[in-house]
């Protein structure tokens, strides 16, 4: 299906969910289904055609493993979170199999995306032999996730602050294909309205 362009996931779950407030709890250990949200996003991510799932860690890193248990992930933590985006993507793509030939970068707050949306991405990267970079997009309007091509790779690292594949989508370095997924390309789950709204019911124990 990949033709031979492995990709691996970079599942980014570090963040300080800041927009939630003091009182709502940690976004990514809101229940959906049941389910808290980072460990189905890492579902959706193993359930895909992806080689590699990678998990980036940062604040409250003990909770966010203890919720990933027994998956067949890499969890690698960024003691650097605070510094923003970048040094979480840089720790994910350090952690890639050498095998990988792209990146999908996966924010661990989109509880819409499925397998089936991050495999069309892939197979995108593949149908474009891993040289183009590959974002999800709802009609006209452009989202996530996206996938970088290893060749990309040196500029990623070469980032800081609080940015992330954006700066590197619209560098003109590399042809971007937009690839429609629907909705699901858009909603991300940033306050505790967004997550209710998404079906979500916010984390009520074990807060810092």
């Amino acid at each position: 299906m990949n033709s031979g362009v492995e990709v691996g996931v970079v599942l980014l779950a570090a963040g300080r969910a800041s927009r939630m407030g003091d009182q709502s709890g940690h976004k990514l250990l809101a229940a959906f289904d049941g389910e808290v949200l980072i460990r189905k996003m890492a579902g959706t991510a193993l359930s895909s055609a992806a080689r590699q799932t990678v998990v980036v860690t940062g604040h409250r890193c003990a909770d966010i493993a203890a919720s990933l248990s027994g998956l067949d992930l890499a969890l690698v933590h960024n003691p650097e979170f605070a510094s923003g985006m970048a040094s979480s993507l840089r720790r994910g793509l350090g952690a890639l199999e050498p095998e990988i030939a792209g990146a999908l970068v996966l924010l661990g707050d989109m509880p819409g995306l499925t397998s089936v949306h991050l495999n069309r991405l892939i197979d995108a990267f593949a149908a474009n032999r891993g040289e183009a970079i590959i974002r999800a997009c709802d009609g006209e309007r452009r989202g996530n996730p996206v996938i970088l091509p290893r060749a990309a790779f040196p500029a990623a690292m070469g980032l800081s602050g609080d940015v992330g594949a954006r700066t590197l989508v619209e560098s003109g370095t590399w042809p971007v294909i937009d690839i429609e997924i629907g909705p699901a390309a858009r909603l991300d789950v940033d306050t505790p309205d967004a997550v209710r709204a998404a079906g979500g019911v916010i984390e009520t124990s074990g807060r810092d």
